[in-house]
C-alpha cells in the first residue's frame, strides 16, 4: 500500500466528553456509531456490533510503546501494548466496527473502563479507509495512548521490546499472546501490508528463546489458547 501523506480530519474527544455526550451527540445524526481497533480490539472487541471492516487509518503508525500494568502485566513489569504515533507518511491497518444506536452507549461505557480507565488511552475520531475498493472513507472513533500518559514506556529497541514482551504476564494473559495475535491478524487479513515494526519485533521474541539454548519458543497455538 502507498504511505503517501493524506490530510487526516481528527477531532479530539476527551475521556470525560465521550463518557457524557449523548450517542447521537458523537455520531452527528448518523444511525451507529464506528469504532477502528488496531491492537486487541481486532481479535477481542466484546462489544455487540452489527458488522466489521478490515481496512486501514492514514497519518499514524502502530507502535509497541505504551505501557500496560493490568492487562498483559502488572506494577513491578509492565508490559509492551501498541498505541498510535503521528506520522503523515505512515499508515495502520486494523479492524473497524460498526455499534448500532441503540448499543452506543453501552459499549462506550465497556470501553471506557477497558481502554481509558485501565488502559490509559483517550480518543479520537479518524478517517478510516475500507480494505474493500467499492467502499469509502469513515469516520471512527480510535483510542490512542499519548506520552504525556504516566504508564507510557515510548521508544525502545526491537529487542529490548522482545525482552519485556517476552516476561510480561497480566490480568488478561500473557504479553506474547497479544504480540502473536496481532502478527496473526495482519498476516491472516492483511497479507499484502509489510508491517515492519511488529515483524521486527516478533523476530526478536523468537530469538530471545533461540539464543538460550535449554529454553524452548513457547509453543504458539498454546499461548493463543492461554493456557500457558
Amino acid at each position: 500500500m502507498d504511505d503517501k501523506s493524506c490530510d487526516v480530519k481528527v477531532l479530539f474527544l476527551t475521556h470525560t466528553q465521550v463518557s457524557t455526550m449523548k450517542s447521537q451527540e458523537i455520531v452527528r445524526e448518523q444511525s451507529s456509531l464506528w469504532i477502528f481497533g488496531y491492537g486487541s480490539l481486532v481479535w477481542k472487541p466484546d462489544f455487540p456490533f452489527i458488522r466489521s471492516k478490515i481496512g486501514y487509518i492514514e497519518g499514524y503508525k502502530r507502535r509497541f510503546w505504551h505501557g500496560d500494568d493490568f492487562h498483559r502485566g502488572d506494577k513491578e513489569r509492565p508490559a509492551r501494548v501498541v498505541t498510535l504515533v503521528a506520522d503523515k507518511e505512515a499508515s495502520t491497518w486494523g479492524v473497524a466496527y460498526e455499534v448500532p444506536e441503540s448499543q452506543i452507549k453501552e459499549s462506550l461505557q465497556y470501553l471506557n473502563m477497558r481502554e481509558v480507565v485501565l488502559g490509559g488511552y483517550k480518543t479520537e475520531m479518524v478517517e478510516f479507509n475500507p480494505k474493500e475498493k467499492s467502499q469509502g472513507p469513515l469516520l471512527a472513533l480510535v483510542y490512542i495512548a499519548t506520552s504525556d500518559n504516566p504508564i507510557y514506556l515510548g521508544p525502545a529497541s526491537d529487542k529490548e521490546i522482545a525482552a519485556q514482551i517476552s516476561i510480561c504476564r497480566g490480568n488478561t494473559g500473557h504479553n506474547m499472546e497479544y504480540l502473536l495475535r496481532l502478527v496473526e491478524f495482519m498476516r491472516l487479513c492483511c497479507p499484502e501490508v509489510e508491517d515492519e515494526h511488529l515483524f521486527s519485533i516478533e523476530a526478536a521474541v523468537m530469538n530471545i528463546f533461540q539464543d538460550y539454548g535449554g529454553i524452548r519458543t513457547p509453543d504458539q497455538k498454546s499461548l493463543l489458547l492461554g493456557t500457558v
